[in-house]
């Protein structure tokens, strides 16, 4: 904890206890949720393999995996006319990262808590959000439901002592700064025209200069291009460790670039951009109280019986005669052997390269290039309001510049009773490497008690609100070991060319034998758009 911040938790305790107007708070009561680390230890260390199965299930399909990638496999299975299916989930829901839950009554995000609008190339997704009503055409546009739509103000930075519109930091920053922003604008503009970055990957080629950009870090390619200044690179910094969990210098630049080259570009303040105005839609962010939960249970609900939750899968066998999957019921503490005629491996690489016998070559390579981020989200519950320093009005996203954690996310911005109360924020702390954490950040996660992290929550978000502690109920932390695959220099040359089989009917399957492997994973970074096609097209071909 750095001297600034722990002041600024004692300061709001200690004005609290000197003012004598009221009782002190009760404690923050808490603890870890949402994740069984014990369940998944056990799969790890091979407790749950050997004994002989209790019982022997069949079935046309198993997906093994239960995050975004295994449910939209279970859906495009069903869109193709396939009902005899199950889905087999290690946790006690389904939805992987993209789960939601609730801390004193308040729905919140357990892990990813939202999807921009998609792009053209993305049409799997937007054929998704079409069927849950939350975009239809009228009057020859796509419009999107509004109520699903981030409400404004969407986000804000702690800078400097106030809050400022957006993330970027322009409070106060010099000329040469702000010439930095705009010479980044530019060259990313460049990069979207002499390269092709599209969401999902697989719907765009490997091509030189993709590679060119994927065998050197971000930060080499921002020393090279000049982009020296603190605020930008703080800014792109942040940037991947949101998204990929680890730093500029951990990160190549081809996912620092896809990051913004992908989307809707890199704005410099006070310029629309060539493509502002025209692709307005596309900058929209699709957000819930329960986060990408809103989604994953949309997914799940149809599924009925078939799918398994409680569901340890020990062992993915392809026989001469199908393919035989094992799986430690945790209810019922038994081994339940399922034969099907094809497996859909929706499960993260390691872990099915674990699983898998007779481990195919491409599950191996990818296995041995792809390393992963520790992730943790926070709840906390807040009794009241919080007061505001001055600046940006309260928002969805709200970021304090400089610390460790990634700020937080109000459960209660997307509500239509703007009546001041109790709410839950989300705080977001990536553990992957960076400038902030080395590479221990998993056995950090794993050992350190759900206190030290209440208390780092406290310090960072006490900076801009002070009266924080003395608001704060309860936390609840759900920790990720494996959150998701770090994008590192040289990744995309080495699974680029594992998008598509030989023998693949549909562009981005990944197949060996009765076996479809299907994962954000094998995309090499974690968002919503690449888990759901890759399991949308694993699902299609089999129907």
């Amino acid at each position: 904890m750095q001297r600034r911040d722990f002041l600024s938790v004692a300061g709001a305790a200690g004005a609290l206890a000197l003012s004598g107007c009221e009782a002190p708070p009760p404690p923050i009561e808490g603890g870890f949720t949402g994740i069984d680390v014990a369940r998944g230890h056990a799969l790890r260390d091979g407790a749950l393999k050997g004994p002989s199965p209790a019982s022997v299930k069949r079935t046309r399909v198993v997906i093994a995996g239960g995050g975004v990638a295994g449910l939209a496999a279970a859906r495009a299975l069903r869109l193709a006319g396939v009902e005899d299916f199950v889905l087999l989930e290690l946790e006690d829901a389904a939805g992987g990262n993209a789960r939601g839950g609730m801390v004193s009554g308040i729905a919140c995000p357990l892990g990813a808590h939202y999807l921009p609008t998609p792009g053209d190339d993305a049409r799997e997704v937007q054929d998704l959000l079409e069927e849950l009503g939350l975009r239809r055409r009228v009057a020859g546009r796509w419009e999107y439901d509004e109520r699903h739509l981030c409400h404004s103000p969407q986000e804000r930075l702690f800078f400097r002592g106030e809050w400022q519109e957006g993330l970027l930091p322009v409070h106060g920053v010099g000329a040469e700064t702000h010439a930095q922003y705009r010479k980044f604008a530019q060259r990313i503009d460049t990069l979207q025209h002499a390269a092709h970055f599209v969401i999902p990957t697989l719907k765009a080629d490997v091509t030189p200069e993709l590679l060119a950009l994927d065998a050197v870090s971000f930060a080499h390619w921002l020393d090279s291009e000049g982009f020296g200044d603190a605020q930008l690179r703080w800014y792109l910094d942040y940037c991947c460790r949101d998204d990929y969990g680890a730093g500029i210098e951990e990160v190549s630049a081809w996912a620092g670039i896809h990051y913004f080259a992908s989307r809707h570009g890199f704005h410099a303040p006070g310029s629309s951009g060539s493509g502002a105005d025209s692709n307005a839609e596309r900058d929209g962010v699709l957000t819930w109280p329960e986060g990408n939960g809103w989604l994953t249970k949309r997914l799940a609900g149809p599924l009925g019986d078939r799918l398994h939750t409680g569901q340890a899968v020990t062992r993915i066998a392809d026989l001469r005669g199908g393919v035989e999957v094992d799986a430690w019921d945790a209810a019922s503490k038994s081994l339940v052997r399922w034969q099907a005629e094809r497996c859909i491996v929706a499960l993260p690489v390691f872990i099915a390269a674990r699983v898998v016998e007779n481990t195919p070559q491409v599950l191996k390579n990818a296995a041995a290039q792809l390393r992963y981020a520790p992730w943790l989200v926070a709840n906390v519950h807040l009794r009241g309001p919080l007061a505001d320093r001055p600046g940006a009005a309260p928002s969805w996203d709200n970021v304090i510049h400089g610390t460790r954690g990634l700020g937080y996310v109000d459960a209660r911005h997307q509500t239509l009773d703007p009546t001041p109360r109790g709410t839950v924020l989300s705080w977001y702390r990536p553990l992957g490497p960076s400038r902030h954490d080395g590479a221990d950040g998993r056995r950090l996660l794993l050992e350190r008690p759900w206190t030290g992290w209440r208390d780092d929550l406290l310090a960072e978000l006490s900076v801009p609100h002070p009266d924080l502690p003395s608001l704060a109920t309860r936390v609840e932390i759900t920790r990720y070991g494996h959150a998701m695959s770090i994008p590192r220099p040289g990744l995309l040359a080495q699974i680029g060319g594992q998008r598509m089989s030989p023998d693949a009917a549909h562009r981005g399957r990944v197949v060996a034998g009765r076996l479809s492997f299907a994962h954000a994973d094998w995309s090499g970074y974690s968002i919503f758009e690449e888990a759901f096609t890759r399991g949308h097209v694993a699902g299609a071909a089999l129907g």
